[in-house]
């Protein structure tokens, strides 16, 4: 099983776009995307959200291996919840 900071890896290589355009897009810096990329940090629920509404990223996939790389345009309705589920999270935790 790959790790969360490869799959976060696989993610942005899928994507097309260097650790510094990555970053840019998603509010981290180039060493932030690395850290993450080699395990060194967590990624962050705002992260995990901009990846989801952003990138259509499967978040089971980023955290878990758990399904398709990207989500399906057919799956917006579960991208909604997703998103709330997520919003909520930051909300108890004051972000």
């Amino acid at each position: 099983m790959k790790t969360a900071g490869q799959r976060f890896k696989e993610i942005r290589i899928a994507t097309g776009l260097s650790q510094e355009d990555f970053g840019k897009a998603i509010n981290l810096s180039k060493s932030g995307i690395s850290a993450v990329e080699n395990d060194k940090a967590f990624i962050s629920l705002e992260i995990q959200r901009t990846l989801l509404l952003d990138f259509d990223v499967n978040l089971n996939y980023l955290v878990g291996e758990v399904g398709n790389m990207f989500l399906p345009a057919k799956y917006e309705d579960v991208k909604a919840e997703i998103l709330k589920e997520v919003n909520s999270l930051l909300k108890k935790r004051g972000l």
